[in-house]
C-alpha cells in the first residue's frame, strides 16, 4: 500500500471500431493492448491492491492487460460504463464528435437520445465513491473517456465541459485521485508516455 492511497482512473486505449458490432462489444486493438501494457513502466502499477472495470469489452480487455501485469483479478462493475449512447449507436467520426460536443455543452439535455451528462456524472461519481469507501490502498479503475471527463469535473468542482475530456482520440489516458481527500493529484496523462 502506498503512503497516500490513490485511485487511478484509466481509460481503455485504442479499439477495433466495427460499425456492425455493438459499441459495448468493441475489443482493444493490438496497439491498444500494447499501449495499456506500457503502464508496466510506471511505479504506481505495482502498488495496486485492486482493479475495477466497466463491463464493456474494451474496458475488460484493458483491465485484463493490467491483471496480467499485476496478478490481480479485475472486478467488473456495470456502473463504470460509458455514457449511454445506444439511441444512435455507431456514428461516423465527425458526426460522433459533434454529438459529443453537444453532450458536454448541454449537460441537462438528452442530445439525440443519449443519456444526459448530469445523470451520467451522478452515476459514475456514485460508482467511484462506492469504490473509494471500500479501498484502503491504491486501486485502478479501467473505464471510458466521457465518463472520466464527467468524474474529473466533479472532483475538480468545475462545470461539465468537454475541456476536461482526455486528450487525443484513441483513449489510453489516466488521472489520479486521492482516496482520503478526494483531491485530483494530477490530470490526464498518457498510459504510454514518449
Amino acid at each position: 500500500m502506498s503512503e497516500a492511497p490513490t485511485l487511478y482512473f484509466v481509460t481503455h486505449a485504442d479499439v477495433v471500431i466495427d460499425p456492425s458490432t455493438a459499441i459495448t462489444d468493441w475489443p482493444l486493438s493490438g496497439v491498444g493492448r500494447q499501449r495499456m501494457a506500457a503502464l508496466a513502466a510506471g511505479p504506481w502499477i505495482w502498488r495496486l491492491e485492486a482493479i475495477y472495470c466497466s463491463s464493456e469489452r474494451k474496458a475488460r480487455d484493458g483491465a485484463a492487460v493490467l491483471a496480467g501485469l499485476t496478478g490481480l483479478m479485475p472486478i467488473e462493475r456495470p456502473d463504470l460504463g460509458e455514457n449511454d449512447r445506444t439511441a444512435t449507436g455507431y456514428l461516423p467520426p465527425a458526426e460522433f464528435q459533434a454529438t459529443a460536443d453537444a453532450f458536454f455543452a448541454e449537460p441537462d439535455a438528452s442530445v439525440r437520445g443519449w443519456a444526459r451528462a448530469v445523470d451520467e456524472q451522478a452515476r459514475i461519481v456514485a460508482a467511484l465513491e462506492a469504490i473509494l469507501v471500500e479501498s484502503a490502498g491504491d486501486v485502478a479503475v479501467v473505464s471510458h473517456g466521457a465518463v472520466g471527463a464527467l468524474a474529473l469535473a466533479h472532483y475538480l468542482g468545475r462545470p461539465i465541459s468537454r475541456d476536461l475530456d482526455q486528450p487525443g482520440a484513441a483513449g489510453g489516458n489516466y488521472f489520479a485521485l486521492s482516496i482520503a481527500s478526494r483531491a485530483i493529484l494530477h490530470g490526464w496523462r498518457p498510459v504510454d508516455p514518449a
